[in-house]
């Protein structure tokens, strides 16, 4: 007689936890504001990379055929990208959708928290059902007295996040508990957007987050320390800031207008994806 393993559900697991099963995304839709759309992590031709590029681009080095829309433009509200983006993402079916917004709002000077919170509801009750794994984040935040003045806005959000997720089955990576994330270094001149090594690693916590094996190191793994810059050098900076990015943006918050007004999609079509040119 010839003999024959039994495989128990038990064996199974424990065979599964010992040589874990890649997972397999053969599409992916990224929805949101500027995060999503990848400021500023600045590609030579001007356009933007990002962490949605960078993780679409390791999708599809394992993934023949691999798919990628990328709706997200900068400076939209909560409601914008229910209205502009949520439709058209879960029309397209994917086997992964990534959901990050209703930040900009809460840096409005009046922000109702009550819509932002319902119009973040519908849009995760719309676009979960419609693809294989939605994707959640507590957005990074790092320190300064701008922030700070809205930072229990910004918890409330992310609070909400984290309720929606258990609710309907998304997954949450959490980039506002990072420590790492909040460095200085790792944020633009704008001190609004993630550099090129700040998209890095979101990209690797969302990969991770999915269930691949890490790829591009410890994403929470703080960088190494530098001695900081002196009192006039900060000062210098801190002038620039407020002139080139803190009044405008103030300006733009104080008249309603958008960096992003008339700006379209970034990627609007499902479409085979190598990687950004």
């Amino acid at each position: 007689m010839t003999d024959r393993w039994v495989w128990s559900r038990d064996t199974i697991a424990v065979a599964m936890q010992t040589n874990p099963i890649p997972p397999t995304h053969s599409s992916l839709v990224a929805v949101g504001d500027s995060f999503t759309e990848g400021m500023s992590d600045l590609l030579p031709d001007g356009s933007y990379r990002g962490w949605a590029d960078l993780l679409a681009t390791r999708m599809a080095a394992r993934t023949p055929g691999f798919r990628y829309a990328n709706l997200a433009v900068r400076g939209k509200l909560i409601g914008q990208i229910v209205d502009e983006q949520v439709e058209v993402a879960a029309a397209m079916n994917p086997d992964v959708i990534t959901l990050v917004g209703g930040l900009n709002d809460t840096l409005r000077p009046k922000c109702d928290m009550g819509r932002v919170r319902g119009l973040l509801t519908e849009a995760v009750e719309r676009l979960a059902p419609s693809c294989g794994q939605l994707v959640l984040m507590r957005s990074p935040g790092r320190q300064g007295p701008v922030l700070e003045r809205f930072r229990p806005r910004m918890e409330e959000l992310f609070a909400c996040v984290d309720e929606l997720a258990e609710r309907h089955g998304a997954l949450v990576v959490d980039l506002y508990g990072a420590p790492s994330l909040a460095d200085p270094r790792m944020w633009d001149v704008d001190r609004l957007h993630l550099t090129a090594e700040g998209h890095r690693r979101v990209a690797e916590a969302v990969w991770q987050t999915l269930g691949y094996e890490p790829e591009d190191g410890e994403w929470r793994t703080p960088m190494p320390a530098t001695a900081p810059p002196g009192w006039g050098t900060r000062r210098v900076a801190d002038a620039r800031f407020a002139k080139q990015h803190l009044l405008p943006w103030i300006g733009r918050r104080l008249t309603g207008r958008s960096s992003g007004d008339g700006r379209p999609a970034k990627r609007p079509e499902l479409l085979p994806y190598e990687g950004p040119a």
